[in-house]
């Protein structure tokens, strides 16, 4: 041991170890993937990488950005980009990110101020509950899904009010049921802000996400789009209005003091988002597996999802280690969802279904589970 490393450190991952809890990098190999979030293959697909690159020699672009945008980082693509995703995504501006978790750091930590309260389904992304650490709100989790629970909170709340939710749960697969939290956020004069990373390309008649396909773009305070899913590459959009998009530029720390998207990450953007509105077919497919996956599952113990992602709850970490070691062995890259990432009791394996998975390799994973 180092003699200058803390001794803190140590203790804390032997603890980790003795619970069965400790995560550690691996590398997929050649198995097939049934984990990762590359929904629809764009970031495997050789049509992307090559559209890509002719955007890139078409532009002459550098292969950094230079700084911030507030400095150097700022450049025409960048802004012509988010003029096309709030365009895509029917807003009035977007504003880029470097990833969904700056996103959501960036945004909840700085809308909510002192007085104001920020309410916040208990299922929410931990860069949503980072960011609200980092605000002067108060913050109130919500029962998962529960329009009830979610209107005693708005009921008892101050200031200005802001709820935070997922169109798709990233560790449930479910949907939120945003047409009664947009009604209930307009009874209570609540601003509704939409995570949108899981919908992103998967739903809607061109993958622009649920809050689209059920028309509740004006009652959405803010919404956000990762680039990290189903678009197959890296960064985030927030959108909203003009004025909000002048706001994050003021007061977004994770905006303000980094470095900006450099252009080989636009390409792939706008190279993903080109392919979208087109994809109708690959969606299909996508679909047709899940309702393959579905179908021989029923005798398990799953959550209620019709997106690609599915959950198998296998109960405490030392089984569900057992059952994807399993997976594993059958060359299959499931990966186990353990405590302290999800609840003591509920630990699962989360199985994501993707466009370019076949029929015979959905048989194989439910062959290997029903044993």
């Amino acid at each position: 041991m180092n003699k200058n490393e803390p001794s803190f450190m140590s203790r804390l991952l032997d603890e980790r170890r003795e619970q069965q809890s400790f995560r550690e990098l691996r590398l997929p190999g050649d198995k097939v993937d049934f984990c990762s979030n590359d929904y629809l293959g764009l970031a495997r697909s050789p049509v992307i990488r090559e559209y890509i690159h002719t955007l890139l020699v078409e532009r002459h672009a550098s292969h950094g950005s230079t700084g911030s945008r507030l400095l150097a980082g700022n450049y025409e693509w960048i802004t012509s980009v988010e003029k096309d995703l709030a365009v895509f995504h029917h807003a009035d501006a977007g504003l880029m990110y470097n990833s969904g978790y700056d996103a959501n750091l960036g945004l909840f930590s700085c809308i909510g101020r002192k007085g104001d309260t920020i309410i916040y389904d208990q299922l929410i992304h931990a860069s949503i509950r980072d960011g609200m650490r980092l605000s002067g709100a108060q913050t109130f989790s919500f029962v998962h899904n529960d329009l009830e629970d979610l209107e005693k909170k708005l009921k008892n709340a101050g200031g200005n009010i802001f709820v935070a939710v997922e169109s798709v749960y990233s560790m449930d697969g479910d949907l939120a049921p945003l047409q009664a939290i947009s009604a209930l956020c307009e009874q209570y004069g609540a601003h509704l802000v939409v995570d949108e990373a899981h919908a992103t390309g998967v739903i809607g008649e061109g993958g622009e996400g649920l809050v689209q396909e059920l028309r509740l773009e004006d009652r959405c305070f803010a919404r956000v789009h990762t680039f990290g899913k189903a678009v197959g590459c890296h960064g985030a959009v927030v959108l909203g209005s003009n004025v909000l998009r002048a706001y994050l530029i003021n007061f977004s720390r994770s905006f303000i003091y980094t470095t900006a998207l450099p252009p080989a990450a636009l390409a792939a953007i706008e190279a993903g988002y080109a392919a979208f509105p087109v994809m109708h077919e690959v969606r299909g497919q996508l679909s047709a597996l899940i309702q393959q996956f579905r179908a021989g599952v029923q005798h398990l113990e799953t959550l209620p999802s019709k997106t690609p992602i599915q959950v198998v709850m296998t109960r405490g970490n030392d089984n569900t280690r057992k059952i994807a070691a399993a997976l594993q062995d059958a060359g299959l890259d499931v990966r186990p969802i353990l405590h302290p990432t999800v609840p003591k009791g509920t630990e699962r394996l989360r199985i994501v279904i993707h466009s370019f998975n076949t029929p015979e390799e959905v048989d194989l994973l439910l062959k290997v589970l029903q044993r």
